[in-house]
């Protein structure tokens, strides 16, 4: 990996590389790798779940020109949902995917991104799966008191918004606006506005990389609301996003012939 990325920036195929670093206590980190030197400091291990197909579209990134990034599967699936909003067009980056086995697999184009992951199955965690499952068990009373109990502990920093690669508006409803029409600042109803809305927001484009729950510092396990929605969408309309380009959005897109079996 390192070698590859020296050799992409010594030949000016990049200006950047965006990958992981050694951070503190043991930890890794968010690392973008500018000359060849730089590039000596790239690491990969299972330590580097962070999806970082987030930092794609920050203009602090892009001013220094193409990217190369280190991709897991999550970060594969964010940049082909981040092509399917037109966010990043075909040629803008180059991804270095590296799997279980250690190999690495460079991909130039949106088109070699998408036959890479043909041959993935996506998956959640075994630990997501059973919290899913015991929130689907649960009555509509119960499941909404689940979730206000979890909301009180939301204290509105936002780092499930910053962690997400598809929370890219410039300008966020939970911002200072007029309208206000959701509370910035940390309240029992605005939580759970707040978190409903993504939740909305993200349903047929979340890729389930669990990086919102990840990033909460309080614990909140946000990312099992718009996993739960994908998988609706999944099972009404067999779409997975982030796989390939033609896939749309569930929640965007209309056909006089759809069925409208849900309208009370």
């Amino acid at each position: 990996m390192i070698e590859t990325a020296k050799k992409l920036l010594k030949n000016g195929d990049v200006n950047i590389v965006i990958g992981y670093s050694e951070g503190s206590q043991g930890r890794v980190r968010p690392f973008f790798a500018r000359n060849e030197e730089e590039a000596e400091n790239l690491v990969y291990d299972n330590r580097c779940t962070q999806n970082l197909a987030m930092y794609v579209s920050k203009k602090e990134i892009s001013k220094y020109g193409k990217p190369a990034i280190v991709a897991n599967i999550h970060t594969l699936r964010g940049i082909i949902r981040l092509a399917v909003e037109n966010q990043i067009k075909d040629g803008d980056l180059i991804a270095l995917h590296i799997n279980d086995k250690d190999e690495m697999t460079v991909c130039s184009t949106l088109e070699e991104i998408e036959t890479h992951l043909a041959t993935v199955t996506p998956q959640i965690s075994d630990e997501d799966k059973v919290m899913i499952e015991k929130l689907d068990a649960m009555s509509l009373t119960e499941r909404r008191n689940f979730w206000e109990k979890e909301m009180e502990n939301c204290i509105k920093c936002y780092a499930c918004r910053q962690a997400c690669p598809l929370c890219y508006c410039t300008q966020c409803t939970v911002e200072v606006n007029q309208p206000q029409w959701i509370p910035v600042e940390a309240s029992i109803d605005g939580n759970l506005e707040w978190h409903i809305m993504r939740a909305m927001h993200l349903s047929g484009r979340c890729i389930s990389c669990g990086q919102c729950g990840d990033a909460c510092p309080v614990g909140i396990p946000i990312h099992l609301l718009p996993m739960k929605l994908s998988q609706e969408v999944k099972n009404i309309y067999g779409s997975i996003s982030g796989m390939n380009r033609s896939e749309g959005c569930a929640m965007a897109t209309y056909q006089p012939g759809d069925k409208e079996n849900f309208i009370g």
